[in-house]
């Protein structure tokens, strides 16, 4: 009874412990939207097919405010930052970037007009989250990603360069309010892979993807551009930032991406890669791209202006 006894307690013991390794994966994650811009911003929220609406899907988050939403294990779905609103009373309005063409604050499973920066995410169930930061839709507002409490690489990523100041001409929207991808300016098959340029053997960066991925080393840049923009974690929270002042010290300790070839969500415009198609020099995060200026470096001693060097040696573009 005694050998019995002892071992029921080990079991259960072990039990217990395995249940609260995995508690927290089994309740998905946490999502906290910070704004440290000096305006307004209304998140947009789009769950993929299949998986479940959070509890809101477009709110307002004023300056230097936050909010945060749980969202089940196996969730899939998008965010990203709208701008310029004019809402009424009744919540009815619109947003000169971002807007999801909802006529109202919530978006009600209607997705982003581009150009838009896109936070992509699929939390894995029992198994690693996939995350990544997108202008293959354009971009409209700084933007970074970061986990907390997660096992793995849990590295963070996004754009904390201010796009709309550099932001070519023929890319332009407004008087800045956002820039275009080439595939949204221009629509042909080359920049938005599709037709014959639908794989990654046929699809390679632009000069104008190349100028995004200089500027944001760790976004996608152009639709298969995984190798350098995906990353993973497990069981973490996730805290996404609008207009970051700077690189957090976290988001400088670990660039490396996800070698893992599964795609995040498969749901920008532009589609998902499992290869690269991109030969990258040195580290991999420099770049030189004529004619606008970003003199990126990739050697081993990152030389060039307009970097800023991070804690594990690469190199993340800043333009002022």
């Amino acid at each position: 009874m005694d050998l019995l006894h002892s071992f029921t307690s080990l079991a259960l013991i072990l039990y217990l412990i395995v249940l609260n390794l995995n508690s927290k994966g089994a309740l998905g994650a946490s999502f906290t939207f910070v704004n440290r811009c000096g305006y307004t911003v209304w998140p947009g929220i789009l769950a993929n097919a299949g998986s479940p609406t959070l509890d809101s899907t477009g709110f307002e988050l004023p300056k230097d405010s936050s909010r945060s939403f749980q969202a089940p294990t196996g969730w899939s779905g998008r965010f990203w930052g709208r701008t310029g609103c004019t809402f009424d009373g009744s919540g009815s309005g619109t947003c000169i970037t971002g807007d999801c063409g909802s006529g109202q604050m919530e978006c009600n499973g209607l997705g982003a007009a581009p150009p838009v920066t896109l936070a992509e995410f699929t939390l894995g169930t029992g198994g690693q989250d996939f995350y990544d930061v997108s202008l293959v839709d354009g971009y409209n507002i700084p933007m970074i990603v970061e986990g907390s409490g997660g096992s793995g690489l849990c590295a963070s990523t996004g754009c904390t360069t201010d796009l709309n100041r550099q932001c070519p001409s023929e890319l332009r929207v407004g008087d800045g309010d956002a820039c275009k991808s080439a595939c949204e300016a221009f629509g042909s098959p080359e920049y938005c892979c599709s037709g014959a340029y639908s794989t990654p053997a046929t699809c390679k960066p632009s000069v104008y993807s190349e100028m995004f991925k200089a500027a944001c080393p760790r976004s996608y840049s152009y639709a298969y551009d995984d190798a350098t923009s995906t990353f993973t974690c497990t069981g973490a929270d996730y805290t996404v930032t609008f207009c970051p002042s700077s690189p957090s010290q976290k988001s400088s300790r670990d660039a490396t991406p996800a070698t893992e070839a599964t795609p995040v969500t498969g749901s920008t415009s532009q589609g998902s890669g499992t290869q690269p198609g991109l030969t990258y020099s040195g580290n991999g995060y420099g770049y030189s791209v004529s004619g606008y200026g970003y003199p990126g470096s990739g050697s081993s001693t990152g030389s060039g202006s307009g970097q800023t060097m991070l804690t594990d040696g690469s190199w993340l573009a800043v333009f002022c």
